[in-house]
């Protein structure tokens, strides 16, 4: 279950009119920091921000599925359930099963060093007009809220 803080924070980006993967990138923060904090662990920085999205999904973020090539048939499948069973309450049995298995994981996962890697790796495989696009709309909320 995500923390209330979490939750009203997702809240407050969607009333401001920010994108799904914003109001989503509330509850990858949670997670990161449910890791440094020893909550529990993560194989990966990737199963950690993995985790932080499906919590986003089940809590009504309209975050859709990746794209078919995306992402594996898999990570997509789970995406689509989570979506689909969105307000849903979690199986106390798996919550305990899913948490017990993370506990036994790693900590390395949320330091500065593994997202750093994680962001740039993630970065390397976007095309040259992505990124471009990305910094040209950066620029113009920038512009937006100086002003203001």
């Amino acid at each position: 279950m995500p923390e209330k803080r979490t939750i009203e924070a997702a809240r407050r980006d969607k009333r401001e009119g920010k994108a799904p993967s914003t109001q989503a990138g509330e509850f990858v923060r949670e997670e990161i920091e449910h890791i440094r904090h020893g909550k529990h662990g993560a194989r990966s920085t990737k199963q950690a921000i993995a985790i932080g999205l499906s919590k986003a999904r089940r809590s009504g973020v309209k975050l859709a599925a990746p794209a078919k090539g995306e992402a594996s048939e898999r990570t997509r499948r789970s995406a689509k359930s989570a979506l689909k069973h969105a307000g849903e309450k979690p199986s106390p049995t798996r919550s305990r099963a899913t948490e017990k298995a993370l506990k036994r994981e790693g900590h390395s996962a949320a330091s500065k060093s593994a997202l750093s890697r994680q962001a740039k790796t993630a970065a390397k495989k976007r095309t040259a007009s992505d990124r471009s696009a990305a910094a040209r709309k950066a620029a113009k909320t920038r512009a937006r809220h100086s002003a203001a």
